[in-house]
């Protein structure tokens, strides 16, 4: 049954509403919703794939693209989507047959630049892809691209040499000769040809190692046939995740998209603010050692893996997928002190935090450090068993470690303590763990549905619930309202349990509801200090959130704040913070501060995995505290980044008009104006021209070259009469004002707008001119 119309319509509009606003979860809804009327529409099938790239959630646009494309086959967008998406996941085939058909099919559009384009990055990804350099070659030729039809003649003559076919190799040196006689490259491959030598091979262009290196990591995460359904143990999946990450990372770095080079343009603006960009020169050695660190393990040879990584590290390339896959490998190598530096690294990151527990657990029993390790084993079981239950009751798990924790940090009994290390790695270190937790929570006792203990309690046998107790009595005197008998058996529990953080946590809420809120605030810090030392990240954050509630100036705690949403990887969170601290160095007047504080902001965007959403929003601020401080060369350099960035801005468009008019520079403000002019004319928006040329001229009514560029705006949208009305009148002004070159100027512009009496004004023209 065919679906309304009406609704489609409807849920269309509120998607492109969503994605004009950047909300891309909004208007992925929406598309969803208007699918449900239609569910083969093309635009709205594509209108998701887009909102769902701009979430970073590649593998599910994919296949959204691919029904598109089979949807409308002769429609070449969709397809070179394939081939983008698939690239990006490190699907080489699919994405080369794709860039294959979607070359073509531009060609049959008769665009040529796009076919090259698809059939380019095929030759980047397989440079011995025969067809594809045919088709270059081929193109090259009949659009009179000599030097290129040359270059690829030349890599087909080579591809076909080495399939054993010299008669055919011969055929296309000749034929890269006749196209250019006195060519270096094609005399001297007819010269190796004669002599019975093997022609170059044809070279890989730039921004192919990226995708190479990821089909490499998703080689590595193939699983065998020995491992079940789940996967792998949790040390294997962060590693998985890492490899996957740093390959995300590689193809950033080696693309040569046009995004790619707007990113750069970021730098220019970024650059000589900090030690967290790094330079060209620093980028390319990252490049090269992550590249050669990932073929190293795909090839298993894990002692030049790590060394290629120390490599990017020492080159400025800090990161915690780094960090763990080098802990990881120094590791496996016995370079156990090196592990445990490199690991301490990636401790607070959500992907990597229960790995690296694990691995830390392993590497202390190695040294015969079994507290330190029974500890750091607690601490994954609880990462692990926090993931078994519903998410708000998380917290409630996490607290229940704590005397855990705390109990075996006292424990001399090295028997028990090797005991909780075998058991926790036994449960944890096996393809099915996440069953097996989910098996042990189920068969737990219950009281009214709800679960009663950690999974610690089941596995170690040993609770400590004094402290527990001593708590539910603080909270009901406290719910009582006596609040000083509350604290005081507070002090009488800590005495007992001086390391248990959620008793101190308590303590900094009763000094919270007794007003007492610099001690609050100083309790929250320490005890966020103390989980941030123990690498318990989520708490901390927590904790230092309370503080800037109570003390939203207190710029040490968000600084510490953004500190630890760093290292658990909420980029976005921590920009929304940097953002807030730049807020308030803008409101105490300190404008360098909060101008260098968006720049680290910026920075994060760049470098982080957050959404590039981020860029325009921080660089409008930038911009405005600029202009602030009368800085108008750099806000002029931001505004034009803006304009990249987002080229609909009508805002944007106008200050860069107005700054370039007022830095006496009128030649480049009407070069901005053209090029606004010509993008709006682009999309039928020629109203929307003649208005925002108006709102210029109300704040720069002495700018005669504003009016004339009105006039010819209103005499292209067929409004001749209004046009030549506004040149007389500046016509007269400027003659009265002794500007004869430019009241000449302007009688020409009416002249060429052909009214009719236009040989009056020519009258007028000649008699100028002779006097």
């Amino acid at each position: 049954m065919p679906g309304r119309e009406d609704i489609f319509q409807k849920a269309m509009n509120e998607g492109h509403s969503a994605a004009w606003d950047r909300e891309w979860d909004k208007a992925c809804a929406a598309y969803r919703r208007a699918l449900e009327e239609l569910p083969d529409h093309p635009k709205a099938l594509n209108s998701l794939g887009l909102a769902l790239y701009q979430l970073g959630r590649i593998e599910e646009a994919l296949p959204i693209y691919m029904s598109v494309a089979r949807i409308s086959p002769d429609d070449p967008v969709p397809m070179e989507k394939v081939a983008q998406l698939s690239e990006r996941l490190g699907d080489l085939k699919t994405a080369i047959d794709a860039a294959l058909r979607a070359g073509d099919l531009f060609l049959k559009q008769r665009d040529t630049e796009k076919a090259l384009e698809n059939w380019v990055r095929i030759t980047t990804i397989n440079p011995e892809h025969a067809i594809a350099h045919s088709r270059l070659a081929q193109v090259h030729e009949r659009l009179g691209h000599i030097q290129q039809a040359v270059v690829e003649y030349l890599a087909i003559a080579s591809i076909i040499q080495r399939a054993g076919n010299a008669e055919k190799s011969k055929e296309m040196v000749d034929k890269a000769l006749s196209l250019s006689p006195n060519s270096t490259e094609a005399r001297q491959a007819l010269t190796l040809l004669k002599t019975g030598q093997l022609l170059p091979k044809p070279m890989r262009g730039k921004g192919g190692t990226g995708p190479i290196r990821m089909a490499q990591v998703k080689q590595l995460q193939q699983p065998s046939t020995s491992r079940t359904a789940s996967g792998l143990d949790p040390i294997a999946e962060a590693r998985q995740k890492a490899l996957t990450q740093l390959a995300e990372l590689l193809f950033e770095y080696s693309d040569e998209s046009p995004s790619a080079q707007e990113r750069r343009g970021l730098s220019a603006i970024m650059k000589g603010t900090g030690n967290l960009s790094m330079q060209q020169s620093e980028q390319t050695k990252v490049v090269l050692h992550l590249s050669q660190a990932i073929d190293a393990q795909s090839k298993g040879n894990d002692a030049l893996a790590a060394e290629e990584m120390e490599g990017a590290l020492e080159a400025g390339f800090k990161h915690p997928s780094l960090y763990y896959t080098l802990g990881l490998l120094r590791f496996k190598g016995d370079r156990i002190e090196s592990a445990q530096r490199f690991l301490q690294n990636a401790i607070k990151h959500n992907d990597y935090g229960l790995g690296t527990r694990l691995l830390l657990g392993q590497l202390l029993v190695k040294k015969s450090r079994f507290t330190e390790a029974a500890i750091e084993y607690l601490e994954a079981l609880k990462l692990a068993d926090s993931m078994t239950v519903p998410a708000d009751r998380a917290d409630e798990i996490r607290q229940q470690y704590e005397p855990l924790i705390e109990a075996h940090q006292n424990q001399k009994d090295e028997t028990i303590l090797r005991k909780v290390c075998e058991n926790i790695n036994g449960l944890l270190m096996r393809p099915d763990w996440r069953e097996q937790l989910q098996k042990t929570r189920e068969q737990m006792p219950k009281v009214d549905g709800e679960m009663i203990a950690t999974l610690a309690d089941v596995i170690l046998q040993a609770q400590s619930s004094s402290v527990i107790e001593s708590m539910n009595r603080i909270n009901q005197l406290a719910r009582m309202g006596t609040l000083r008998a509350a604290m005081d058996e507070a002090y009488d529990a800590v005495q007992h349990a001086p390391t248990y953080l959620p008793l101190h946590i308590l303590m900094g809420e009763l000094l919270e509801k007794d007003g007492r809120h610099t001690d609050a605030i100083s309790k929250f810090s320490v005890v966020a200090h103390s989980y941030s030392v123990r690498g318990e990240v989520l708490q901390a954050t927590k904790l230092l959130r309370r503080v800037i509630q109570l003390s939203p100036m207190d710029i040490g705690a968000r600084n510490r704040l953004i500190d630890q949403l760093v290292a658990r990887g909420q980029t976005d969170d921590a920009i929304h913070e940097y953002l807030e601290l730049a807020g308030i160095f803008n409101r105490l007047a300190e404008l360098d501060l909060a101008r260098k504080t968006f720049t680290t902001a910026l920075r994060m965007v760049q470098q982080g995995n957050a959404s590039r959403d981020w860029n325009t929003h921080i660089l409008q601020r930038m911009a405005d505290i600029d202009m602030q401080r009368l800085d108008w060369k750099q806000a002029l350099r931001v505004y034009e980044q803006i304009r990249t960035l987002a080229p609909d801005d009508d805002s944007v468009r106008r200050q860069l008009v107005d700054l370039n008019l007022r830095m006496a520079q009128p030649d480049k403000a009407m070069n901005e104006l053209e090029n606004y002019i010509s993008h709006l004319e682009s999309l039928g928006k020629n109203n929307v021209a003649v208005i925002f040329i108006e709102e210029l001229i109300k704040d720069h009514s002495e700018q005669p070259l504003l009016k004339r560029a009105l006039a010819a705006q209103l005499h292209r949208s067929g409004r001749t009469e209004e046009a030549i009305s506004l040149l007389d009148i500046l016509g007269e002004v400027l003659v009265k004002s002794g500007e004869k070159q430019q009241a000449l100027e302007v009688i020409n512009q009416i002249v060429l707008m052909n009214p009719p009496n236009v040989n009056d004004y020519r009258q007028l023209l000649t008699q100028m001119q002779n006097s």
